[in-house]
């Protein structure tokens, strides 16, 4: 008997929108979620009860996002209750985590058909937190890293990795540039499924509220006028006497969501389904917690030995930009081809809604590799608390 594999055969995600004041300031974390789900439905061509469990990572998983997101996400969706759903948290690495499990779910239990996705809406929860007894005493005196702000971590590698101000700046510039010429081409609307949003207004002068209703289709937070002269003159925000992260040479708060259906081979081929690729592993890893932005140094190599590949053998590596800082620290130091890096820019440019941002990148790079007729990418983040994770995905003709 063959092995099973498990198959993307559809995404959809949001536009992703600034947080607090973008586009998806007023709309609430389940119905983000539920408009990809459908839509990643609709564009797989199979009906809603036909998925067996809607599988969401979520950094936040509270207030808007909260009471188990997937399973709401998935009634709001139009699913019937027959449709299951589990929310995940393993923060930024989220939405990655919730896609390996659907496809986990497909190649161990036998489930047909899964959707994996992710969200957050840091407009909504981020600063209403139920931060009761947050910290734990115990690990509070044997590695307080663990709480450490991740700006704060950032600043550590930048220090002790020796990362100078230039480097993260140039990065930057890189990235925005990427992403203004991957909007103007329209690439980008293979992503992104529009949705129709209210948008709060507050007037600055009188605090007075108003609505704005629109179809928001395109991510909000690209500055495609940035140079390297206006990165340079932005004061750090964590060290402001020694420091050099910015919020130029940072990713952005933004809300979003996305979501991928996954299949078997064995399903898709039944439905005569051409699947955009396969899933074939996740790694995980652990480091140092105040140094949390290196984790993928660890995390790809032994992805990479785990499935008998080498660097040079991936054509497309999708590294989230927390902050430029350690993209150039995991870049240089593993030595990853610029040329095949983040190709598209990334959440400097475009944002970082947590638990959407794996799932948004594992679409994003399977439309990539098909467009380029290229076989091997690999998604991979650094993770808050000193972790790093990296998934593997191989990408099929078109």
């Amino acid at each position: 008997m063959s092995a099973k594999q498990a198959v993307i055969v559809s995404t959809a995600r949001t536009p992703i929108g600034k947080a607090f004041k973008g586009a998806l300031n007023n709309t609430h974390g389940a119905d983000m979620l539920a408009h990809t789900i459908s839509n990643a439905i609709k564009r797989a061509g199979i009906e809603p009860g036909e998925v067996e469990d809607v599988v969401a990572g979520c950094g936040l998983p509270e207030g808007s996002t909260g009471n188990n997101v997937a399973r709401v996400a998935a009634v709001a969706a139009g699913c019937p209750v027959t449709v299951s759903g589990m929310t995940v948290n393993r923060f930024c690495s989220s939405g990655l985590q919730a896609t390996a499990i659907a496809a986990q779910r497909i190649v161990v239990d036998g489930a047909p058909i899964m959707v994996g996705c992710g969200v957050e809406s840091i407009t909504k929860v981020q600063k209403n937190m139920n931060m009761n007894d947050a910290v734990n005493a115990t690990v509070m005196k044997t590695k307080p890293a663990i709480y450490m702000p991740m700006g704060m971590t950032a600043e550590v590698v930048a220090k002790r990795y020796n990362v100078a101000r230039d480097l993260q700046d140039e990065y930057s510039l890189q990235s925005q540039k990427r992403t203004a010429e991957f909007q103007s081409s329209g690439r980008d609307k293979e992503e992104i499924a529009p949705i129709n949003v209210k948008q709060v207004i507050v007037n600055k002068e009188t605090k007075e509220k108003s609505f704005k209703e629109f179809s928001f289709d395109r991510d909000e937070g690209n500055r495609a006028d940035t140079t390297l002269e206006g990165l340079k003159k932005l004061p750090p925000v964590f060290d402001p006497q020694k420091g050099t992260v910015t919020a130029g040479n940072s990713s952005q708060l933004s809300d979003g969501a996305a979501a991928l259906v996954l299949m078997s081979d064995a399903e898709a081929a039944k439905r005569n389904k051409k699947p955009l690729g396969a899933f074939r592993g996740l790694v995980v890893s652990g480091c140092e917690p105040d140094e949390m932005g290196i984790g993928p140094v660890f995390a790809i190599p032994r992805l990479l030995e785990r499935n008998g590949l080498k660097l040079d053998d991936i054509d497309l590596i999708e590294l989230n930009e927390a902050f430029a800082v350690q993209v150039v620290y995991i870049r240089d130091k593993l030595g990853i081809d610029p040329a095949k890096l983040n190709v598209n820019g990334g959440a400097i440019a475009i944002g970082h809604p947590y638990g959407m941002t794996g799932a948004r990148q594992a679409g994003s790079i399977l439309l990539e590799l098909r467009r380029r007729k290229k076989k091997w990418g690999i998604v991979t983040m650094c993770i808050g608390g000193g972790m790093g994770a990296a998934g593997l995905f191989e990408a099929f003709p078109a």
